[in-house]
C-alpha cells in the first residue's frame, strides 16, 4: 500500500453500517419528541411531546416509508435502510438550524420568531439538497427524477405547514371540507399558527430549486476529473462504497469491473500427499493476486475461498502483488480455484527433499526449499517495516531463481512485520528501488544453494486452530495452521496466520517461542476481511501477543507429533482474470484524496455562497 493510498484507507474509521430501518425510525420520532418539548409550550409535556412527533416527526416517518418504493419505481437502488437512515439525519438537521435560529432570535434585539420562521424555510430547503446528491449517487436516475423521491420530506414538511398554519384562510374561506382538511390552525401549536403567508411557500418552493441547482453544480465539478482520467462517475464509486459499507451489497465490484484490465497471472500449488494412501495432507496455493480491496469484494476473501477447495489441510500465503492486482470481482476467484486444480492435475511428486536454507542480501530475507527442481521460497524484511511487493518485483525473483536452476518456483511474501499507516514511508517494494534488486538478488543466491544442497527423505506434519478471534480483532477466519517439514535431521516451521500483516516485534516472539524446529518463519495470507472498517487492523494490534505465541507453539508442537512420511511436487498455470489494472488503484486513491481535499473547500464555498444569496431574498422579500 502506497502513502496516497494509505490517506484513503485511513477515512474507513468513519464508516459504520447503517441501522434497520426501524431502528432509524425510532430513533427520529425519539429526536421529534425532544425537539417538540423544547420547542412548543403547551399545558403537558406530554402534548409537546406529541406535537414534535407530529409537525417534525411525521415527514421523517414518511420519507423513510415512501423514498424507497418511490426510488426503486423509477429504477433506482435506494433501500429501506438507507432511506431511512438518510430521513433521520435530514430530520437532525432541520433541528440543529432551528434551535440555532431560535438561540440567535432571543439574543438579538432586532430578530424575532419571523427569524425562526424564515430558518425553517431554509432548513427545509437544504433537507433537500441533501437528499438530492444521496439519491443521485445512490440511484443514479436523471435530474427531474432523482428530485421526486428527494423532495417527498421537504414537501411533506411543507403541506403539513400548509394546513396548519391557516395559510387557507389567506387564500380562500372555502366550506367545511376546506376547514376540515386544508385548514386546521386551530389544530396547531400557537408558534406556527398563523405564521407562514403564500409568499413563504413560493419562497420554500424557490429556494429547494436553487439549493438543488448548487448541489448539482457542486457535484459536477467534482466529477470533472474522475470522467476524464477513469471514464466514470464519482457518484458511481460513492453509491458503491456506500452500497457495500452500509449494506455489503456488490455495487462496488460494478464500478470496480468498469475501471478494470485484463491480467495473466501465475497460479503456483505445491502439494503434499502420504506415501502410504496417496491421500493428500497439505496444499500451498498461490495465484500471483493481492486479496483485495477490502471485505469480501474482489478477492478480499481469496484466502478463504482458496481453503474451502483443499481436500489437505490448506496454506494459502500472500503474493508478491499490490493493490494494482486485485480482483474486480468475486467471480474471479473461481477463474483462480479452476487454474490451480489444473495445476494441482498436473503435478508429479517426489518423496527427497533438501533441508532448508536462510539467506540475506540487505534487508531482505530468504527462508526457502527446495523438492526435485522446485522451489519453495518465503520473502520477508523484519524486523524492517515492508508492506506489499509489487507483481513486477515478484516475477524478477522468481525468474532469477529459475536462471540459477529450478524449475517451478514458488515465492510468498511473508507479509509479517509493519508500522500500519504510520509515517511517510509505509514499506512498498516497488521495481527499481534498493529493496526490489535486494530480494532479487535473495532468491538468485537461495536458488544456488538449493540447487547444490543434498536431498533427504521428506516427512510432514501439520495442525491448526481456528481460533476464538474474529475479523475485529485483526484474524480471519483460517486462523492459524502450522506445517513442520522435516528432511534428514532438520525440522523446518511454516506458520501461517490470517491476518493482514503483523505488528513490528511480533514475528520475532514468536519464532523465539518456538522448540523442537531449526529454522521457521511466520507469514500472514493478507486477508482483507479484517479490513472491512479498520483500514489498518494487523495481526497483534488487537490481540494478545502472549496469547498468540502460546498458541503457535503448540501447534508447533502438535505438528511435529503429527510428522509422517510424505511426498511433494510442484506445478504452475496461468490464469487470465480481470484485475485494478497498472497505476489504477493509485489514480483511483488520489482522485478520491484530491475530492476529500478540494471538495470541502468547493462545498465551504458553495454553502457560503447559497446562504448569502439566501440571506439576500430573506432581506428583500
Amino acid at each position: 500500500m502506497t502513502e496516497t493510498q494509505g490517506e484513503l484507507a485511513s477515512l474507513s474509521k468513519y464508516i459504520f453500517r447503517a441501522p434497520r430501518w426501524y431502528t432509524s425510525v425510532a430513533l427520529s420520532l425519539v429526536v421529534a419528541a425532544l425537539a417538540g418539548i423544547a420547542a412548543f409550550d403547551s399545558l403537558y409535556v406530554l402534548e409537546d411531546a406529541w406535537q414534535g412527533v407530529f409537525f417534525i416527526g411525521i415527514p421523517t416517518v414518511v420519507a423513510s416509508l415512501a423514498t424507497t418504493p418511490v426510488d426503486r419505481f423509477f429504477g433506482g437502488q435506494l433501500s429501506y435502510n438507507r432511506s431511512s437512515l438518510l430521513a433521520t439525519a435530514c430530520e437532525v438537521v432541520v433541528v440543529v438550524v432551528l434551535v440555532l435560529a431560535g438561540v440567535i432570535a432571543t439574543l438579538s434585539e432586532t430578530l424575532g420568531q419571523n427569524f425562526v420562521f424564515d430558518a425553517l424555510i431554509a432548513a427545509l430547503a437544504l433537507v433537500f439538497a441533501i437528499r438530492f446528491l444521496v439519491v443521485l449517487a445512490v440511484s443514479r436516475n436523471s435530474l427531474l427524477v432523482a428530485a421526486v423521491p428527494a423532495g417527498i420530506q421537504t414537501a411533506t414538511g411543507g403541506i403539513l405547514l400548509f394546513v396548519y398554519s391557516g395559510t387557507m384562510n389567506f387564500l380562500t374561506e372555502g366550506g367545511p371540507i376546506v376547514s376540515a382538511y386544508l385548514s386546521r390552525p386551530s389544530r396547531a401549536p400557537p408558534e406556527i399558527q398563523y405564521a407562514f403567508t403564500p409568499e413563504d411557500f413560493a419562497l420554500l418552493a424557490f429556494m429547494t430549486a436553487l439549493y438543488g441547482a448548487v448541489a448539482y453544480g457542486f457535484v459536477a465539478i467534482v466529477d470533472r476529473p474522475w470522467k476524464r482520467s477513469l471514464g466514470v462517475s464519482v457518484l458511481d464509486f460513492i453509491r458503491g462504497f456506500i452500497g457495500h459499507i452500509a449494506e455489503g451489497t456488490r455495487e462496488l465490484e460494478d464500478f470496480f469491473e468498469q475501471i478494470g484490465e485484463e491480467a495473466v497471472v501465475p497460479v503456483t500449488v505445491l502439494s503434499f500427499r502420504r506415501t502410504g494412501d496417496e491421500t493428500e495432507k497439505a496444499r500451498v496455493v498461490l495465484p500471483m493476486i493481492h486479496p483485495g480491496p477490502m471485505g469480501e469484494i474482489g478477492g478480499g476473501n481469496l484466502p478463504q475461498r482458496i481453503a474451502e477447495t483443499s481436500s489437505g489441510l490448506a496454506f494459502p500465503p500472500h503474493a508478491t502483488a499490490g493493490h494494482d492486482f486485485n480482483l474486480v470481482t468475486e467471480r474471479e476467484v473461481d477463474t483462480l480455484i479452476e487454474a490451480a486444480e489444473r495445476a494441482y492435475e498436473n503435478i508429479e511428486y517426489s518423496d527427497r527433499a533438501t533441508a532448508s536454507v536462510r539467506v540475506q542480501e540487505g534487508e531482505a530475507k530468504l527462508l526457502g526449499q527446495s523438492f526435485g527442481d522446485d522451489a519453495f521460497l518465503v520473502s520477508t524484511y523484519a524486523p524492517e517495516f515492508a508492506d506489499d511487493v509489487e507483481y513486477a518485483v515478484g516475477l524478477s525473483a522468481a525468474a532469477e531463481a529459475r536462471v540459477e536452476g529450478m524449475d517451478d518456483v514458488l515465492l510468498a511474501d511473508a507479509h509479517n512485520c509493519n508500522n500500519g499507516l504510520d509515517g511517510d514511508d509505509l514499506g512498498h517494494v516497488y521495481p527499481g528501488s534498493e529493496r526490489s534488486f535486494q530480494m532479487i538478488q535473495a532468491a538468485g543466491a537461495a536458488a544456488r544453494d538449493l540447487r547444490d544442497a543434498d536431498e533427504h527423505d521428506l516427512r510432514l506434519g501439520t495442525a491448526w486452530d481456528r481460533t476464538t478471534w474474529r475479523p475485529a480483532d485483526g484474524i480471519g477466519p483460517l486462523g492459524v495452521r502450522v506445517a513442520v517439514l522435516e528432511a534428514g535431521d532438520e525440522r523446518t516451521a511454516y506458520v501461517l496466520v490470517d491476518g493482514n500483516n503483523m505488528e513490528p516485534g511480533l514475528r520475532e516472539e514468536i519464532l523465539d517461542a518456538l522448540d523442537g524446529v531449526d529454522h521457521a518463519e511466520v507469514m500472514t495470507t493478507d486477508t482483507h476481511i479484517v479490513n472491512t472498517v479498520e483500514s489498518s487492523n494487523q495481526v497483534g494490534a488487537a490481540i494478545d501477543w502472549a496469547e498468540l505465541t502460546g498458541l503457535v507453539a503448540d501447534l508447533t508442537a502438535d505438528a511435529v507429533d503429527d510428522l509422517e512420511p510424505v511426498e511433494a511436487g510442484m506445478a504452475s498455470e496461468r490464469a487470465e482474470v480481470t484485475v485494478f489494472g497498472n497505476d489504477r488503484t493509485e489514480t483511483l486513491a488520489s482522485h478520491a484524496n484530491a475530492v476529500i481535499a478540494m471538495g470541502g473547500a468547493v462545498a465551504g464555498l458553495a454553502v457560503l455562497a447559497t446562504v448569502t444569496i439566501s440571506v439576500l431574498i430573506f432581506f428583500l422579500t
